[in-house]
């Protein structure tokens, strides 16, 4: 191990809502990993790094080279890092793990740390209900409307997907920061019940946009990092405890 802290962050939704102000956002996600790197023995990157990404065999979208060039640095260095695929950057392929070094996973996973237990995922499709959007998930995960959606030429594919990827963010940017209380709150709902299945400490997700903790009726915790877009929010667990930081020069 590196060093003595885990750094946890999500829904950075570089793209929007336009260069400008997406590339100030990334470069200030580059300090943040700057930071984290001093003494991090993980980074996870729970979802939604992109507002819409997706690699052609032998064509990744333009852009973002501040944060890929720093995530390759960090591999380098031996700090490991972990991407967790949102609903955002569903159609990720094997860039991030030959390019840049950078540890992919599809679904939810267990890590284990100081004796500690992290059910970590971006939390999409999770917990009762929501079931077009789950529907919808299986159409764009299959193999066909993958190769389907290959077959358009990158400029317009890109342009549309980004159209309609920006239109949603905006159109429900205020509806994130609202909390919805325990009943209606779905991944605090799926927490609660894999926590009577899974030997697990802390529940981590990002996905929702609200940064917050919340302990489960058994004395596991639900962690949501929050979003960059407005409050640059993360999660960190050093001396056997996690928190929530909002992350300032």
């Amino acid at each position: 191990m590196v060093g003595n802290k885990i750094y946890f962050a999500s829904d950075q939704h570089f793209g929007v809502p336009n260069l400008k102000k997406s590339q100030d956002r990334e470069r200030l996600f580059v300090k943040w990993l700057e930071m984290a790197e001093k003494d991090a023995t993980h980074i996870f990157i729970l979802g939604d790094m992109f507002d819409f990404w997706f690699e052609y065999k032998t064509v990744v979208p333009r852009g973002y080279t501040r944060v890929l060039g720093k995530l390759a640095s960090l591999t380098d260095k031996g700090i490991p890092v972990t991407f967790f695929v949102g609903n955002h950057d569903l159609w990720m392929r094997d860039y991030f793990e030959t390019e840049l070094g950078v540890e992919v996973n599809y679904e939810p996973k267990v890590y284990e740390f100081f004796n500690k237990k992290f059910y970590l995922g971006h939390g999409d499709g999770l917990g009762p209900n929501d079931e077009k959007y789950k529907l919808l998930k299986k159409v764009f995960t299959n193999p066909l409307a993958q190769w389907l959606f290959a077959r358009f030429h990158p400029n317009f594919a890109l342009g549309l997907a980004n159209y309609f990827s920006r239109k949603s963010r905006l159109a429900n940017g205020e509806a994130d920061q609202t909390y919805n209380g325990d009943d209606s709150e779905r991944l605090y709902q799926y927490t609660i019940d894999m926590e009577k299945e899974a030997d697990v400490d802390y529940f981590v997700f990002g996905h929702r946009h609200l940064a917050m903790i919340k302990e489960l009726p058994l004395g596991a915790k639900y962690v949501n990092t929050g979003e960059w877009v407005s409050k640059k929010s993360y999660a960190v667990f050093a001396d056997g405890d996690i928190e929530l930081k909002n992350f300032k020069l």
